[in-house]
């Protein structure tokens, strides 16, 4: 039961998400931005067939015929335009889903260029700061070790001395990258004091390391600084990703607790109550403090 349960809310976050998931590309990737676009597209038609189905299921119990249709008989009042529309959904349904890995693809081809990207400039300055330490000790062992055959007086080289080493022998000692756990920290630290483009900054630092222990911690990290910058839709990516890195983990129901958030942040009530009954469904034992959290987010979206 547990599997089905996954499965379906995979589904429904796929479905709902994947016009969010496309609009969050790059903007380096023309190609993603054109899937993005229809990707928000094929949502909004769903969307509209929805409440026309919903429109249409609260209209039928005014004509007595249509409750219960007799084999053979005539057909339902509105059985010809329902069939119709559940291919249309069913088609833009696959379509969604064809686009978000696409999506997808192009989204792990631009994460791939960055991490490069940064490993490669990591790499220029270490070679530079390597670079600058030993252009700072050459010039004191010229200095310091005259030659023995040098005819110039010792008073002219005196002065030279101590000024040419002077200046670059306190700065080899240059900091190294952190790790992965001193990220968290200093981004935990930056979110507690609201500067989210910094505790955004260190989330994203641990991702791209692709340190697996600390994966989901940062993947969280992520959903609460993007929510804190009221940036919704993407913080339910990164909270659906975290839960997805570990569904069994201390830290999962966090995560979905953080997705239901922020599907309500955006007016996914619906999804967000769906969200909230899994996670007391898979998660019938949880702290009291994480417990009182939830009850919370059950009335800011006015879960029955």
């Amino acid at each position: 039961m547990q599997h089905g349960l996954l499965c379906w809310r995979g589904g429904r976050v796929a479905l709902l998400l994947a016009g969010v998931a496309l609009g969050g590309m790059t903007p380096g990737a023309a190609r993603a931005q054109a899937e993005s676009r229809e990707g928000i597209y094929l949502q909004n038609q769903i969307l509209q067939l929805r409440q026309e189905m919903e429109l249409m299921r609260r209209a039928a119990p005014v004509a007595p015929p249509v409750a219960a249709p007799s084999r053979g008989g005539a057909p339902v009042a509105g059985g010809e335009l329902i069939g119709p529309l559940l291919d249309r959904v069913s088609a833009l349904e696959d379509e969604v889903r064809r686009q978000r890995g696409l999506a997808e693809q192009a989204e792990f081809r631009n994460r791939t260029l960055q991490q490069q990207l940064e490993k490669l400039q990591g790499d220029v300055e270490y070679r530079f700061n390597q670079i600058e330490g030993r252009g700072g000790a050459a010039p004191a062992g010229r200095a310091g070790g005259g030659q023995p055959g040098a005819l110039t007086p010792s008073t002219t080289a005196a002065p030279a001395t101590p000024a040419v080493p002077a200046a670059p022998a306190g700065q080899p000692s240059a900091p190294g990258p952190r790790t992965p756990e001193v990220a968290l920290r200093e981004g935990q630290a930056a979110l507690g004091r609201r500067d989210f483009a910094a505790s955004e900054a260190a989330a994203r630092e641990v991702l791209a390391a692709r340190a697996p222990t600390r994966a989901q911690d940062a993947g969280i990290l992520l959903g609460d600084s993007l929510m804190g910058k009221r940036d919704f839709q993407n913080a339910a990516l990164a909270y659906d990703d975290a839960y997805r890195r570990s569904r069994a983990s201390g830290r999962a129901p966090e995560a979905m607790l953080g997705l239901a958030n922020a599907f309500n942040g955006f007016g996914a009530k619906r999804e967000s109550c769906q969200t909230l009954d899994d996670l007391r469904t898979q998660f019938p034992r949880l702290p009291a403090s994480l417990a009182d959290r939830v009850g919370q987010a059950r009335q800011r979206a006015g879960c029955r």
